[in-house]
């Protein structure tokens, strides 16, 4: 059982002992704390739910709950196979994971808003001369004329990003355990300061966000 919720923070580069450079996410991963456990005789499933992050304002329903590990900012649930060998109150950190693990990074990507063919397909647009006027990045003909309709999942313009995402087989480079921070391989989706949430390679994806 490896999972973690962070907070992707920058990119950067580590270098090896012969040289070859590597790039690397930095992530603050956890601590969280698991705020409540699922069994399948109460629950009539498994999962660990978990915290992260401090704050403040805590709504009236999670009040009570707040009082026995203090009050977090994000929760989430994490579906397991069987019951995990965790109480209430545990806080996990990135101790479990260890330098060469793999993981799955889910993020949200960043937000393009409203975008063209060009950009959200990778349309290669139509001829610069020859005629060509006002029509350089459009899409050109969206079907046939006899259909009467368009075909749904047609490539067109509308908004990009703002997505999940799940990148996988990360590699995890660096583990800070004084600063909680997990160096990985590679890009992670989000924006900086974004929510990440990391589970080990071996396990399902069984967020629930």
């Amino acid at each position: 059982m490896k999972f973690l919720i962070g907070k992707k923070l920058d990119m950067s580069q580590l270098f090896k002992e012969d040289g070859t450079v590597v790039p690397v996410t930095y992530v603050q991963a956890g601590p969280c704390v698991v705020t409540d456990v699922r069994t399948k005789e109460k629950d009539g499933y498994c999962a660990v739910q978990v915290g992260f992050g401090v704050t403040r304002q805590v709504a009236k329903p999670q009040a009570v709950r707040a009082e026995k590990h203090g009050p977090v900012a994000v929760t989430r649930e994490y579906r397991t196979r069987d019951d995990e060998q965790v109480n209430a109150g545990d806080v996990l950190t990135v101790e479990q994971f260890a330098e060469g693990d793999v993981v799955d990074v889910v993020g949200t990507s960043k937000g393009r808003g409203f975008a063209g063919v060009v950009k959200r397909h990778g349309f290669a647009g139509q001829k610069a001369t020859h005629g060509t006027k006002d029509q350089i990045r459009k899409s050109g003909s969206i079907g046939a004329g006899g259909v009467q309709r368009v075909f749904k999942g047609l490539r067109m313009a509308g908004r990009m990003g703002g997505s999940r995402v799940t990148v996988k087989n990360l590699q995890v480079v660096l583990v800070d355990t004084k600063t909680n921070r997990l160096a990985i391989r590679g890009a992670v989706p989000g924006a900086r300061n974004s929510l990440v949430l990391i589970h080990g390679r071996d396990e399902k994806s069984n967020w629930s966000v």
